[in-house]
């Protein structure tokens, strides 16, 4: 049976900081060209850009005087198209998701979309004491604290209800993550985003994954990532000497740019398609509007 080969890397990674750091978008992308299609490609970006930096970073393509190379990269006439995947997280969602899912069993959408809307302090204070609620830190008072941040919200919702029902629960939640040493944590986007590369790209194959160095991808977590899953190896290594993992950074970073952007309401219809075809359609996404605009 032959081996899928695939590089990856990310953009906006903060590990379980889901909100109140400095992105609100995780982009996990990987790519599956050899390492001397991806080492042509390097070149021909550096031939382009004339940077005398020793790693090119996506932030490189996204000045605007280098927007050409960004756009002979993402579309038809680069090597990219067809060799690669992006996964979107939306770190709101994807932390009312967890919520929702391991404290009362109900879909976050409903209630991902009225704090959206209504917004404001006492939304941003759920979120973040629910970000402590599932962290796997020994933080004090993080029950109670979370509770409070319910009450101060002002607006109803069956699953806030819910929510407001469930602090035995929260207790229990809170005291199982700390049951397993090195487990994978609830609030890691990144560990999802490799095992669904490895299901993007495996079909009935094994997958081996370059990925650039983590030190979240802990050996205890990647066997845990192996089990039930097509990973047949994971090796940590520096983006610098692995030109696929380069070409990776690259495509997440102008992805995680662009999405983060229709997040806010700010449209580059020219980037948004070009940047469509790469697009996982089981990213992890809360908001319809922003992604009809990514993805249609």
């Amino acid at each position: 049976m032959s081996l899928v080969e695939i590089a990856c890397d990310e953009s906006g990674y903060e590990g379980e900081k889901l909100v109140g750091g400095v992105t609100d978008v995780f982009a996990h992308a990987s790519v599956v060209l050899d390492e001397a299609a991806a080492a042509e490609c390097v070149a021909e970006l550096r031939r382009r850009i004339r940077s005398p930096a020793t790693v090119y970073k996506a932030n490189h393509l996204q000045r605007s005087k280098h927007r050409p190379v960004l756009l002979w990269l993402l579309g038809p006439e680069g090597p990219v198209l067809g060799n690669a995947q992006v996964l979107l997280v939306d770190k709101t969602y994807f932390l009312v998701a967890r919520l929702t899912e391991h404290l009362v069993g109900l879909a976050p959408d409903d209630l991902y979309a009225a704090g959206r809307s209504t917004g404001g302090t006492a939304w941003e204070d759920f979120l973040a004491a629910g970000n402590y609620l599932l962290r796997v830190r020994d933080y004090p008072d993080v029950v109670p604290n979370f509770f409070q941040s319910l009450d101060k919200l002002e607006f109803e919702d069956a699953t806030l209800t819910a929510l407001r029902q469930s602090r035995e629960y929260a207790e229990e939640v809170r005291a199982k993550l700390f049951e397993l040493p090195r487990m994978i944590p609830p609030l890691d986007p990144l560990l999802p985003a490799i095992a669904r590369a490895v299901e993007y790209w495996g079909h009935d194959e094994p997958v081996a994954v370059a990925h650039d160095r983590q030190t979240t991808l802990w050996p205890e977590r990647i066997e845990q990532l192996r089990l039930g899953a097509r990973l047949a190896r994971l090796e940590l290594v520096d983006s610098f000497i692995h030109s696929g993992i380069q070409v990776a950074d690259f495509l997440a970073g102008v992805a995680r740019k662009i999405a983060s952007d229709q997040l806010k309401g700010e449209d580059d219809a020219e980037l948004t398609a070009l940047i469509r075809p790469y697009l996982d359609p089981r990213s992890v996404w809360g908001d319809p509007a922003s992604w009809k605009r990514l993805t249609s």
